[in-house]
């Protein structure tokens, strides 16, 4: 009896969400693609970490890539995975595949947001049929009919395009503003955004700094006893927006290119720098009126609190002067971020990350490393 057909999956991902997504996944990916591409090949997946370098266009050379690893570790087939955002053409694409040279490449800010872990399942599961079908004879139509059902379901909206792009034959492109959205949240979760409030520690000083000081000074007192909670969310909103936008104008992060095309690319990239700002600087007042919050509730003495304000307080009261205390505060943590290296707000952008892949790229062209 013949021993049936081994295949070889190896999976290169960047370093970062690709990394612990692909971590997370690879022990059950042999069982996957025993279900839904082949039972009757031993299937045998191996996943590496790094960064995924790019050419002096911008793109990722599939091809290059392939030749290299396949070749030095004795795969099959290498699917890459990416956590830059790609496109054909005008369309964001959320796989490309090249069966002729045995690659294909998933960007994960394509997939969004939530439910990544699935979708780079299902995706898994599409690129490697169409990369393995001819050398393993896979017709079955109604098999790849059921697989296109699950993806339809997991990644709607999507559409197949045949690319022009000489490093791919096909493309997987979101489509509508729908996929256009799911893209910005996926490249907003990638810039984990949380991740700036332990970086931005003069901004945070600053801020909590201009908080105390509200809380132990009776006019703060009383003007937040005089503000209505929809007036006071109102100043919530405008002071985040505020140091929002101060980060990205004082880190130089806001793309002005004068080239078509990476003036639509870099309208993506501004709005994701500009959610993600906005939701670290979330992060971070939240976190201060809670600090804020435990701070009144232990020095504030609700006695003498009422008899400031000439009526009786509750929980209302501290939670007033707390969120205009918190609101104050962001206001001067905006400046307190002039003293933030520079450096370490502007990785948390897309423009940045792929200008640094392209410097090191040509340095290796500099050095005789040619990467087509």
């Amino acid at each position: 009896m013949n021993a049936p057909p081994q295949v070889v999956v190896g999976v290169l991902a960047d370093e970062g969400l690709p990394e612990q997504v692909i971590a997370s996944i690879a022990d059950d990916l042999p069982g996957i693609f025993t279900t839904r591409v082949s039972g009757q090949t031993r299937w045998q997946v191996d996943h590496e970490v790094d960064q995924l370098p790019l050419d002096e266009d911008g793109d990722i050379p599939m091809r290059t890539l392939s030749e290299r690893h396949r070749q030095d570790q004795g795969w099959d087939v290498l699917v890459l995975v990416t956590d830059l955002p790609r496109r054909a053409g005008t369309k964001p694409v959320v796989a490309g595949v090249d069966v002729e040279h045995g690659v294909a490449m998933i960007s994960l800010p394509a997939l969004g947001a939530v439910l990544v872990r699935r979708r780079v399942r299902a995706l898994l599961v599409r690129v490697v049929r169409q990369l393995v079908s001819r050398r393993l004879g896979l017709d079955g139509d109604q098999h790849r009919q059921g697989t296109m059902a699950r993806l339809r379901e997991a990644l709607a909206p999507t559409q197949r395009m045949s690319g022009e792009h000489q490093s791919a034959a096909t493309h997987l492109a979101l489509v509508g503003l729908r996929g256009r959205l799911r893209l910005l949240a996926g490249m907003v979760r990638d810039n984990r955004p949380w991740q700036l409030v332990p970086h931005l520690a003069g901004a945070t000083a600053a801020a909590a700094g201009t908080a105390a000081y509200g809380v132990i000074t009776s006019s703060f007192w009383k003007l937040a006893d005089a503000l209505s909670p929809l007036r006071l969310a109102g100043i919530t909103v405008v002071t985040v927006v505020i140091m929002a936008v101060w980060l990205m104008v004082y880190n130089h992060l806001w793309d002005r290119p004068s080239v078509g095309v990476e003036r639509r690319k870099a309208v993506l990239y501004n709005v994701s720098t500009a959610a993600t700002l906005a939701i670290g600087v979330a992060c971070m007042y939240a976190i201060l009126y809670v600090v804020a919050l435990l701070a009144a509730a232990v020095v504030i003495d609700s006695g003498y609190f009422a008899q400031t304000l000439g009526h009786p307080v509750g929980m209302g009261s501290y939670l007033n002067l707390v969120w205009l205390c918190s609101s104050v505060g962001i206001v001067a943590g905006a400046l307190g971020s002039s003293l933030e290296d520079e450096e370490t707000v502007r990785k948390a952008t897309y423009s940045r990350r792929e200008r640094e892949r392209q410097e090191r790229n040509q340095h290796r062209v500099d050095d005789g490393v040619k990467v087509r």
